[in-house]
């Protein structure tokens, strides 16, 4: 995989379409693995920008030959911003971080009543067109996909989002429909069928021809690789160089996962292996996922006696700021395979359990037990830990 693609020109007017925050600090990544260029303080918009925040200061980029940057950028931030509280507010801080190194950032709420769809793809719909490249963070999101029917972007590029960036990559290679790992052998419901014809479009658009470019900014391990796709390694180095390094306490943090919210993993049985972890290697914090319930949360504090942190920016970035574990404690999920880069040099250990077969749920994929099990496979740097026996 390329180390560094190079920067594609000033000329292309690029858009970037997120609805994370992990999704737009894989934008950022891409923008400083390509050396794109911004303008100090760029300013936000949009239908409820979020006003500036205090954020960890970052350094303002200079160009190779050590000028100021160019007075105009290169790229634009889309913010498709969800409901969910949590989302939004560490997409608030991501924003305020893209705008500190000098992107245009634009807030949509693209979710805010029935007619917020029609009200953001109208307004999109000229920088849509206009736009030479799109930069998009989740390829199975219907907005993206509906929003990719309208652009006449001749480079599109697909940035980390997480595992789901592994099977999209596969999908595209065998030239299946677009579906989320945890949701794939079920059968399409209503909904899938009407917006089959959007899905299938997106795909052919997404497959590399004559005239058109697709590239894959991905930490994960990609193995399928399309034809006519060049895919770009992100190795964190946005991160390292804004944040850290670390203070390291002694003890162990755990990481949250949303497998229980996503109907994978039964609640009880998950609770019983955070319990186990947590006493067998001493753990103290853990850092919850931004989409676990207040329910589930509340019951592990009580029950665990973990302190449950609520991440205010992605974990990498939590991580990297420190202060940070020595030993960092997860289930298998994209963690761990962005924070051994994220870290790298600090000497913290990222341990890995594995998800028993038992702890599964009866509605849960046929493919996700091969599926979690080969995240933790191809994960590099990390200590790999059987599943906590429960009793």
């Amino acid at each position: 995989m390329n180390r560094r693609a190079g920067n594609a020109g000033p000329s292309l007017r690029t858009l970037a379409f997120v609805e994370s925050p992990v999704q737009l600090l894989n934008v950022l990544e891409w923008a400083h693995t390509h050396a794109l260029r911004g303008v100090p303080g760029a300013p936000a918009s949009g239908a409820g920008a979020p006003a500036p925040i205090p954020a960890v200061p970052s350094q303002v980029r200079r160009t190779p030959d050590g000028s100021a940057p160019q007075a105009a950028a290169e790229l634009t931030v889309v913010v498709l911003s969800p409901t969910d509280p949590m989302t939004r507010g560490q997409l608030r801080r991501m924003a305020d971080l893209a705008r500190d190194e000098g992107y245009e950032v634009r807030w949509e709420e693209a979710r805010g009543g029935t007619t917020a769809p029609f009200q953001t793809i109208g307004g999109l719909a000229g920088a849509l067109r206009r736009a030479d490249r799109i930069v998009m963070g989740d390829p199975f999101s219907r907005y993206v996909q509906l929003l990719l029917t309208i652009t006449r972007a001749r480079d599109l590029v697909v940035v980390d989002d997480g595992t789901a960036t592994m099977e999209f990559v596969a999908q595209l290679a065998r030239g299946e429909r677009l579906v989320r790992w945890h949701r794939k052998g079920g059968r399409p419901g209503p909904r899938d069928l009407l917006f089959a014809p959007v899905s299938s479009s997106a795909r052919r658009r997404l497959t590399p021809r004559a005239g058109r470019r697709v590239e894959v900014f991905s930490s994960m391990p990609v193995e399928e690789i399309p034809d006519g796709v060049t895919v770009t390694t992100n190795d964190f180095g946005w991160t390292r160089s804004r944040f850290g390094p670390p203070r390291i306490t002694k003890g162990a943090d755990m990481v949250g996962t949303s497998l229980v919210e996503t109907g994978v993993v039964d609640g009880d049985r998950y609770l019983e292996a955070v319990r186990g972890l947590a006493k067998a290697h001493g753990a103290a914090r853990y850092f919850a996922h931004r989409r676990e319930s207040t329910e589930k949360l509340h019951r592990l504090a009580a029950e665990t006696g973990l302190e449950i942190v609520r991440p205010d920016l992605p974990l990498e970035l939590i991580a990297r700021r420190g202060p940070i574990g020595r030993t960092v404690l997860s289930f298998p999920s994209t963690v761990v395979h962005t924070l051994p880069l994220a870290l790298a040099g600090t000497g913290v250990r990222i341990a890995v359990c594995d998800i028993d077969p038992t702890w599964l749920t009866d509605h849960a994929s046929p493919r996700a037990q091969g599926f979690l099990s080969g995240v933790t496979d191809t994960a590099k740097d990390i200590h790999r830990l059987t599943a906590v026996a429960l009793a």
